[in-house]
């Protein structure tokens, strides 16, 4: 087959790391006879710089004429102004809005080879494997807002309607189908109206879904039972907030926030593909940051967009390969590795994953 993809490798790490994710892309399609062409643009907080905006009109007409995009991640000290117009954020945001990129997949597994790096016990993390579904368009990031300005308050607004809790309910319930046919649904329902809505909407979808097993979820009881009996989860959707946060928290089960991929879609085949890791200004440039997350989510796009599940698969076993045969990043290394040298860089780690391709 052949796809143009739309590169945006932003700010910081995420240049390294999505460079990393066109190699392995690259090496699928000479492998699998496929023709993918990266055309790249600027996002974030290096778009600021050379043009005031986050996400240049010359960047959206790129994606527009693409059949997928890559992701890196933006942001960084340098443009956190509170008081600043522009800020790298409105990149990702904006891209996510104007293509109405309103389900966010985030899949969270626990690799044994890195078990000493999560603060939990090895026999908790035993049969770990879930996948977080985020409502990506709604909620607090896109509500009502009022910025503090020259007085003493301000607000953000957390609105949902009930189409756009149901469309991403419906994409966990059909998640849920095709694995172990459990969800469990993220609100505050004793507290949030907007919450109450939620699960209300929630139930009314499971009657389409009678084989997939519902349990609602309170958030402050998700993030303590993440914790304490992460296997029990098979497929989790959350609120755009909610779900933000507690993925984070979930990565520590896979051993590094770096080791992390996301998948954003909307209703047609077209997504966002990124890592979601930050832009790690303190380890840039320095060969140091961990590609997997941008490599598991260039798998993700053969999935989604391309339909090529056996390609996926390779990546995805290419990458499980080269950590069970020692290959590790700084942020994986073995303990006190980063003082006895007992980690490779960015593109050696990449190197490993492809032998193993």
């Amino acid at each position: 087959m052949k796809a143009k993809i739309a590169l945006l490798p932003g700010d910081g790490i995420g240049v390294e790391v999505a460079g990393e994710a066109v190699k392995v892309l690259s090496a699928v399609a000479a492998k699998f006879g496929h023709e993918f062409e990266f055309n790249e643009g600027i996002v974030g907080g290096t778009a600021i710089d050379q043009t005031g905006t986050a996400l240049p009109d010359e960047t959206l007409r790129l994606c527009e004429s693409s059949d997928a995009i890559l992701f890196g991640a933006v942001g960084g000290p340098k443009w956190d102004i509170p008081s600043a117009k522009a800020r790298p954020e409105q990149g990702i945001l904006g891209l996510r809005k104007h293509f109405d990129l309103f389900a966010n997949l985030r899949p969270v597994k626990a690799y044994p080879a890195l078990a000493q790096h999560t603060p939990l016990r090895a026999d908790l993390l035993e049969g770990v494997d879930m996948l977080f579904v985020r409502e990506l368009t709604g909620g607090i990031y896109f509500g009502a807002r009022q910025e503090q300005g020259d007085g003493d308050t301000a607000f953000d607004t957390e609105v949902y309607s009930v189409p756009e809790v149901e469309r991403v309910v419906h994409v966990a319930f059909r998640a849920a189908q095709g694995r172990r046919k459990k969800l469990a649904s993220i609100d505050k329902f004793n507290i949030l109206a907007s919450s109450r809505l939620w699960r209300s909407t929630v139930m009314k979808v499971h009657e389409d879904y009678s084989d997939v097993a519902l349990e609602h979820i309170l958030i402050d009881a998700c993030t303590m039972h993440l914790i304490t009996r992460p296997a029990s989860f098979d497929v989790l959707v959350a609120s755009n907030m909610f779900g933000d946060i507690i993925t984070d928290e979930a990565s520590v089960l896979a051993g590094s926030l770096g080791m992390l991929p996301s998948a954003s879609l909307g209703a047609s085949k077209f997504g966002l593909y990124e890592p979601i890791h930050g832009t790690a200004p303190d380890i840039a440039g320095q060969g140091k940051a961990n590609p997997t997350g941008s490599i598991l989510s260039a798998a993700m796009m053969l999935r989604y967009s391309f339909g090529l599940e056996a390609e996926a698969d390779a990546v995805e076993r290419a990458v499980d390969g080269a950590l069970a045969a020692g290959a590790r990043t700084a942020d994986i290394a073995p303990r006190g590795g980063a003082h006895k040298g007992q980690f490779i860089s960015t593109a050696e780690y990449t190197a490993a994953v492809l032998a193993n391709l």
